[in-house]
Order: C-alpha cells, then sequence, then structure tokens
C-alpha cells in the first residue's frame, strides 16, 4: 500500500488565502471548476478540471506538495510529488 511521504510539510494552522474562489482566476479574471487548498500555505486555486489548472501550477512552482478539496462537503487529501489520495480527513 503506498502511503504520502510529504505529510510533515502540511501546516495545522493554515488558513485559506481566499473564500471567494481561487486567488488566481479572480486575479486574471478567469474560471474555475473546483476548488483546492494547498495545505503548506493557504493558496486557494482551481483543480485540473479548470481550464488554467492553478493549483497543479502551484504545487510545482513552490514545492508544496498536498491539497486539500476546498468544496463543501469534501474531505480529502491530494499528493502531488506521491500521486496519491490522502484521506478522507476528519
Amino acid at each position: 500500500m503506498a502511503v504520502c511521504t510529504h505529510l510533515d510539510q502540511v501546516d495545522p494552522a493554515v488558513s485559506p488565502d481566499s473564500t471567494e474562489g481561487c486567488t488566481d482566476c479572480l486575479r486574471e479574471g478567469s474560471s474555475w471548476v473546483h476548488l483546492r487548498e494547498c495545505l503548506s500555505c493557504g493558496h486557494v486555486a482551481c483543480c485540473d478540471s479548470s481550464p488554467r489548472r492553478h493549483a497543479t501550477a502551484h504545487s510545482r512552482s513552490s514545492g508544496h506538495p498536498i491539497v486539500r478539496s476546498f468544496e463543501p462537503g469534501e474531505s480529502w487529501w491530494w499528493c502531488y510529488p506521491d500521486q496519491l489520495l490522502v484521506g478522507p480527513r476528519a
């Protein structure tokens, strides 16, 4: 069974940098499908089903490995380097 090796990079005190939507899409005037929150810094960005894929871009540029779904009722986490679903979380 695969295990995420990046959980030590999750900041338990992290808070979202936006509650309005994808920070990057809002700045650019583009749209998103679903939202993800970086668990290292709180950056809220759009998913890979969105045209601009800002969450993946943020992970690649920052090195921050884990996001959580920022959708109501969803509690899963995703680790980009391990390509692993981590969750559901409480």
